[in-house]
């Protein structure tokens, strides 16, 4: 792997997809099923087994640096709980190495000489203690790589006690059975990852077993599904806590609702007393803006109609004086000829009347009507020029 690309690889895992500002480089989301969950927590199989004698090759699923660190700032607001799925992806695992150590502990049995449960028992002494000298080397290694001499020096010390309660046990293997039989290789299958160890092998080879890859891979697979356990756990406690609490609050509720619609039940009076009191109070509170408004409306209209109302009282004022003289005007008018229609009724009765009295008495009636007539006309006229006179 070129230089190039290593840096790139730590942009990606640093920065994820988007780091140049362009968000259509990866189509694929790191929530897609196409994606290694237990890669996005860093726990794949396939990435931690890879370059050993059991390297699983390449992953079916998607696995790239980029959307771990998606992932990675993503989970910070929101919980994916994608534990769930890497769990069941190390327990099927585990249980995969768990049943070849018990087939390659049954092909051992096979083929390896039977003895005595007390001999197996010191065997078994001695494997544990080939184990602890080899964990103990391991450390010491690692110690001394990272500059921590002081530490690693109290580790070889732990390591020379452990090389003596070796010896010891392995006298008392050697004591409890015959010497041809204890010439014979005894082989043990590791309880982590599968391989098989020597009871004689030396401190180089437990050492390069307990610190190889392939051990410590297979410690750091078993420690991680042992902390994912613990974290789905909580996560599934604190979602059940949860839901517990949702349903006491709805039960809650919902006997609440059945106490008021029980109180209401019971005292019907006062639930309608308390929804007419509502409902006047809300009527009342319309009536009143309906108040306000109209108030407000006829205090305007009450301004435009007393300027209407004053120039039409100053124009009546006008027209009062003039219509009250043409009015005696008209009932003059209508006095004098009323009397000019009295009097031609009186001359038309008389004359009928003298049409049937006898000619002497119609000669006297005419000379009587005509002096009447002429002083009656004189009258007329004095009587006419008096009320000009008067009207005037």
């Amino acid at each position: 792997m070129s230089a190039q690309a290593q840096m790139r690889a730590m942009l990606d895992q640093l920065m994820g997809t988007s780091r140049d500002g362009d968000t259509t480089r990866q189509r694929i989301k790191f929530s897609d099923d196409r994606v290694c969950k237990s890669h996005l927590l860093n726990c794949c199989p396939h990435d931690v087994l890879s370059g050993t004698r059991m390297d699983l090759g390449e992953c079916l699923k998607v696995h790239d640096l980029a959307l771990r660190a998606d992932y990675e700032i993503a989970s910070k607001d929101q919980d994916f709980f994608f534990e769930l799925d890497a769990m069941d992806h190390l327990q099927s695992f585990i249980a995969d190495c768990d049943r070849r150590t018990e087939v390659a502990k049954k092909r051992l049995a096979e083929t390896q000489e039977e003895i005595s449960a007390e001999v197996a028992a010191k065997a078994e002494r001695v494997h544990e203690l080939n184990e602890e000298i080899g964990k103990l080397l391991a450390k010491v290694e690692q110690l001394g790589a990272e500059g921590n001499v002081e530490e690693s020096q109290k580790v070889m010390d732990e390591v020379e006690k452990a090389r003596a309660k070796k010896r010891e046990a392995e006298e008392v293997y050697r004591n409890s059975m015959p010497a041809s039989s204890f010439q014979q290789q005894k082989l043990r299958v590791c309880e982590v990852c599968s391989a098989y160890l020597g009871l004689h092998d030396n401190d180089r080879r437990l050492a390069d077993h307990f610190g190889g890859k392939l051990h410590l891979g297979f410690i750091e697979i078993r420690e991680k599904l042992e902390e994912l356990k613990r974290v789905v756990a909580e996560k599934q406690e604190k979602r059940n806590q949860e839901r517990l609490k949702r349903r006491e609050e709805r039960e809650r509720e919902e006997r609440e609702k059945l106490r008021r619609s029980r109180s209401r039940s019971k005292n019907p009076k006062r639930s309608r007393s308390r929804e007419h009191r509502r409902h006047r109070s809300r009527s009342m509170s319309r009536e009143r803006k309906r108040r306000t408004r109209s108030k407000s409306r006829e205090k305007r209209h009450r301004h435009r109609s007393r300027s209407s109302s004053r120039s039409r009282s100053r124009s009546h004022q006008r027209s009062g004086h003039s219509s009250r003289d043409r009015s005696r005007e008209r009932s003059r008018r209508r006095s004098s000829k009323e009397r000019f229609r009295d009097q031609d009724l009186a001359s038309r009765d008389r004359d009928r009347s003298s049409r049937d009295r006898s000619p002497r008495d119609r000669d006297r009636k005419d000379k009587k009507r005509s002096y009447e007539s002429a002083n009656g006309r004189s009258e007329d006229r004095r009587s006419s020029e008096e009320r000009e006179a008067g009207e005037i």
